[in-house]
């Protein structure tokens, strides 16, 4: 079982910039996306946690690269229109992929009482993965909004070129059952209202962890 999301559970929404649009920038001439319809479930998301007066938190990414998009000097770096993080809402600006490195993001949780983290947003397999593994290895109980998020195609060293969707199941595989629980949006909906005895949580390195492995 689940148990219900409350004051302790906060959403963390990763990237959510014009910049992530750039899919020449990120995959090359033949750059392209998965999930089109990320943003919808990250506004349901976001909409869900404000009415009902759950922590919100944001990172923005400022990047060291002169020529990236998610800058906070460039039109890529601003927040996507009707993601803009309010008053009371914590913010965090980092130039690297992890949320928690070189910000005072975990400060500003363990402040506000979090224990539970769910996290959705841009790219899946960079920003996403890396905040999440770092938060799992803080001790955070991680939760991944798998379909609030997306990525994009990745060209390997030998010029192959790897589908967006294969790129972000995979992340997902990689994280769930060892740094998180991946979850639907519809899923993460309901526990902020209830218990789901139906759902089970499965992350991994935890003291006494029974997570079952594939064999």
């Amino acid at each position: 079982m689940i148990t219900k999301f409350g004051s302790e559970t906060a959403l963390l929404l990763i990237d959510v910039q014009v910049g992530v649009d750039d899919l020449a920038h990120w995959g090359g001439p033949n750059g392209r996306r998965n999930n089109p319809d990320a943003e919808v479930r990250l506004a349901k998301l976001l909409d869900g946690w404000r009415t009902r007066e759950l922590p919100v938190f944001w990172t923005l990414h400022n990047s060291r690269e002169e020529l990236s998009p998610l800058r906070a000097d460039v039109p890529g770096g601003a927040s996507k229109p009707g993601f803009e993080p309010r008053g009371n809402e914590g913010v965090v600006r980092k130039d690297i992929n992890g949320g928690f490195i070189g910000t005072n993001l975990e400060i500003m949780m363990r402040r506000a009482g979090v224990r539970r983290v769910v996290v959705g947003g841009f790219f899946t397999n960079f920003c996403v993965e890396t905040t999440v593994r770092h938060g799992g290895n803080l001790g955070y109980d991680m939760y991944l909004a798998e379909d609030a998020c997306a990525t994009s195609n990745r060209v390997g060293f030998d010029g192959t070129d790897y589908d967006p969707q294969l790129v972000h199941d995979l992340a997902v595989a990689s994280m769930h059952g060892e740094f998180c629980t991946a979850l639907k949006t519809t899923e993460i909906l309901m526990l902020i209202d209830q218990d789901a005895p139906q759902l089970h949580r499965v992350q991994g390195n935890e003291w006494g962890s029974k997570v079952l492995k594939a064999a």
